[in-house]
């Protein structure tokens, strides 16, 4: 029995299970819907569908970086629950994805789903994590970083905060110790204080005018209410050395290094490549934090328990 592009689209909305497994479906049940349902029902397609509406907040971020090659990856993946994310074999999970990032280097997370993983793709295989383990996954974001740069990646709380670091080095740092320790210093810097931006030079001109216009109302306010009201040229000119403060504190590099605050995250770069004689350079920092900017569900529980009284 033939079928048409109509009809996957109408099993697709039916059974919430992406085009190609629809299709694949149909033509194995040669355009039979019931017996199309029935085979996703089997594969167990359609229930991994049905949690993907599923709210997913917790999960792992995986930073890492090949021992052999040098490419680094960070990625997240989200599951519904903490409990989930403790999970050896989801941890292991992630952490073979962050394999097939370096090793394929995907152009983005459908890419990556359709790459291999073993002896099926990575949607396959997320698929089936989600029939074992019984609740929505979500492949969230990576980040790649090839091997022209050192990197160095940093895991915070097992998983709950991670940071991949890319130095530039001259050819004599390469394979230094001391450079990959301070990799890791600036990705503790990093999931510390969690940077806004890089460098002051990253800040775009829409912040910078919304920062000087919150400073300025904040000065005139204060002018307003002093003793001896300065001159509005000075006002303007308080404005612009606090911006020096706004730097110190949302920018990677202006920030006070935390292990030695007397000097900044870039002065502390510098000493360390003039006392190892080469160059080192910040020139890439990925910072994810498990589930950040994700709305969660917030359960009442006082709510559901009187419910079930009732």
């Amino acid at each position: 029995m033939a079928f048409t592009a109509a009809d996957v689209k109408k099993l697709r909305e039916m059974t919430n299970v992406g085009m190609m497994d629809c299709k694949k479906a149909l033509t194995e049940a040669d355009g039979d819907f019931d017996k199309a349902i029935e085979i996703l029902r089997e594969k167990g397609l359609a229930k991994a569908a049905k949690k993907a509406d599923r709210i997913a907040a917790e999960g792992v971020v995986c930073a890492t970086v090949c021992s052999d090659c040098g490419v680094g990856a960070i990625i997240e993946v989200n599951s519904e629950t903490d409990f989930v994310a403790k999970n050896a074999d989801f941890q292991q999970f992630v952490s073979d994805l962050a394999g097939v990032v370096m090793q394929e280097a995907p152009a983005d997370v459908e890419a990556l789903k359709a790459c291999k993983m073993g002896d099926l793709t990575v949607q396959e295989a997320l698929q089936e994590k989600v029939l074992t383990i019984g609740e929505n996954i979500q492949i969230r974001r990576f980040e790649r970083f090839d091997d022209s740069t050192v990197n160095v990646a940093y895991n915070h709380m097992g998983g709950v905060i991670g940071v991949l670091v890319g130095l530039a080095v001259s050819d004599n740092l390469k394979n230094n110790a001391t450079v990959k320790e301070l990799g890791k210093d600036i990705g503790m810097q990093a999931a510390a204080m969690n940077p806004s931006f890089m460098d002051k030079s990253d800040v775009d001109e829409a912040t910078l005018a919304r920062e000087k216009e919150i400073l300025l109302a904040q000065a005139l306010e204060e002018n307003k209410n002093a003793a001896k009201p300065k001159p509005e040229q000075i006002i303007h000119k308080m404005v612009e050395g606090r911006i020096g403060k706004y730097y110190e504190e949302n920018c990677l590099l202006q920030q006070a290094f935390v292990k030695e605050n007397k000097v900044s995250v870039e002065q502390h770069i510098a000493a360390v490549a003039k006392e190892l004689g080469g160059e080192i350079k910040l020139v890439k920092c990925v910072r994810f934090e498990k589930g950040e900017g994700i709305e969660k569900k917030q359960d009442d529980f006082a709510a559901e328990v009187a419910s079930m009284a009732k």
